[in-house]
């Protein structure tokens, strides 16, 4: 028997369902599963969920951090049936049917891996140790902390070049988060650095956005991309394409066409990668870093594990061939999906196959300046940054946080 904390529930005749993951695919999953006959078990390394669209805004100073930070107990609470551990999940042992972390061992009947994405830095070791990401919320502060201490340190600094190394900003990754991370420093470099830093010139700031592809925003309707980039512009936001990275260093980004760009701070948001959980290498694109799920969320055939959100590729779905985005929207339809197949399970219900429904894009690019895919339909502007703000407020796991 394994070693482990006493539940609340472990008097409850129901089978064991084990979550790993907080993010908005494992609370939905909890939510969902709550009041079922399922006794849930949700494991994740931090206390909290974190409201990551918004993350962007606390590296920035525009949010504090329990903005969009929500504690898991707060949400678990009054779930009879759902209990939380603070654990760092180190494997899987699928025969006996065991979930091992840092605290113990857990037993599960059906198991759930919901552990989302990590940082691809694709094999450049330089970067991964130099670089700053912008995944979770101390990474966030990080940022925060490192561009008001460049914004100091320039201060003193009687060069110009080496004060402008200080006040170069590189953001690598023209996706949603580098094009929101960009949109926003700009607005600062427009308000803060010209109001409270009067000593120096704020044209001195420079923020820099690379991109391998020939357009930001990739995944967005060309319309869309080509009003992104004209908002960056429009902003001050050095936008360079087609551009590859081959390394840094404590002071310098190295480009593949042997330029490099005097820094001190760069932000990687290049790329994701499945944060798999060891034990289950067997299920796993390598690639990826995603599990090979069959149409209903079951991971490589295995018996009563399934995998949903950044981690899952589900096969099956003939308008995805290549397995859907790793995007929120659908970790939630996935995580929606499993509750009413594992309800339909427990009352002999009948599956159907998984399948993903589209509800659009939307990125904000700085103050009134967004665009917004709806289908067919594009628009960008006013309209489109209220539209994002309405959705993502709304989306926000508690009241008092809207």
């Amino acid at each position: 028997m394994p070693s482990r904390a006493k539940l609340h529930y472990d008097n409850l005749p129901h089978p064991k369902v084990v979550v790993v993951g907080g993010g908005f695919a494992g609370l939905e999953l909890v939510q969902g599963l709550s009041g079922q006959p399922y006794k849930v078990l949700l494991l994740d390394r931090q206390n909290h969920h974190c409201f990551q669209p918004l993350l962007y805004q606390v590296a920035t100073a525009s949010l504090s951090a329990d903005s969009i930070a929500h504690p898991f107990r707060r949400t678990v609470g009054p779930m009879s049936n759902v209990a939380f551990r603070m654990a760092n999940v180190t494997g899987v042992d699928a025969d006996k049917k065991l979930v091992y972390t840092d605290h113990g061992a857990f037993e599960y009947d059906i198991l759930i891996l919901a552990t989302g994405s990590r940082t691809n830095f694709f094999g450049m070791r330089d970067l991964e140790r130099s670089a700053m990401q912008l995944k979770n919320i101390s990474q966030a502060l990080d940022i925060r902390s490192d561009f008001l201490q460049d914004f100091e340190a320039a201060l003193y600094l009687h060069d110009e070049a080496e004060k402008r190394s200080y006040l170069n900003f590189v953001i690598v990754g023209a996706g949603p988060t580098g094009v929101e991370l960009a949109g926003a420093l700009a607005e600062i470099k427009r308000t803060v650095l010209k109001r409270e830093y009067r000593e120096m010139e704020s044209e001195w700031m420079r923020i820099v956005l690379i991109d391998g592809n020939d357009r930001v925003l990739q995944h967005f309707s060309e319309e869309s991309s080509a009003d992104a980039y004209r908002y960056l512009r429009e902003l001050g936001v050095e936008v360079m394409l087609n551009t590859r990275v081959t390394g840094c260093d404590d002071d310098r980004l190295m480009l593949g066409d042997g330029t490099t760009i005097d820094t001190h701070t760069v932000i990687w948001a290049a790329g994701v990668i499945g944060a798999a959980v060891p034990g289950l290498e067997g299920a796993m694109n390598e690639r990826s870093g995603r599990y090979n799920c069959d149409a209903h969320g079951r991971v490589g055939g295995l018996d009563g594990i399934y995998a949903v959100g950044d981690v899952a590729s589900y096969a099956g779905d003939p308008e995805w061939p290549k397995g859907h985005p790793q995007v929120a929207t659908v970790a939630i339809q996935q995580a929606q999906y499993l509750v009413a197949h594992l309800k339909a399970r427990a009352n002999e219900g009948r599956e159907k196959p998984f399948r993903y429904r589209n509800k659009g894009s939307m990125a904000t690019i700085g103050r009134r300046r967004a665009v917004v895919d709806l289908g067919k339909r594009q628009f960008g502007g006013t309209f489109a940054w209220l539209l994002w703000m309405f959705v993502h407020v709304m989306q926000l796991v508690s009241f008092r946080n809207r």
